[in-house]
């Protein structure tokens, strides 16, 4: 494999990780947000999609962010009837944000960040003992 392809691919895969890993930040920095009106939707919980791509000037499929939307999945609640966001019953909707999920799902970035970081390393020092050779 071409010594720039290799990596050009391992900083694709570094981008797409610090992505994943801003998304998760935002979630977890936003787990306590509620609405502040009554009824109204608290922070919701977004994931990150990525997608294989061909990079033609590359010859490579490279991977990419796809999208990064919010979780439609159920608002959990909780009685707070003096929260200003509480409804008629008392009950207040909170974000679908579970933070042992949002910390897994980081060490999991972390790791294919590293692991992108370690092929770039191993690139280097490649690269490095091939002009030492030359010398």
């Amino acid at each position: 494999m071409d010594i720039t392809k290799a990596l050009t691919l391992s900083a694709r895969g570094m981008d797409v990780q610090t992505a994943r890993l801003r998304t998760i930040a935002e979630n977890l920095a936003n787990q306590d947000t509620t609405g502040s009106t009554p009824g109204a939707e608290p922070y919701r919980r977004k994931v990150i999609t990525f997608e294989n791509r061909m990079d033609a000037a590359l010859g490579a499929t490279t991977v990419r962010v796809k999208t990064i939307a919010p979780d439609k999945g159920e608002l959990p609640t909780r009685f707070d009837p003096s929260h200003p966001a509480a409804d008629a019953k008392g009950y207040v909707k909170t974000p679908n944000v579970n933070s042992f999920i949002e910390v897994m799902d980081m060490r999991e970035a972390q790791r294919g960040y590293s692991a992108n970081m370690n092929v770039m390393e191993v690139t280097r020092s490649m690269l490095t003992r091939t002009i030492e050779m030359l010398k």
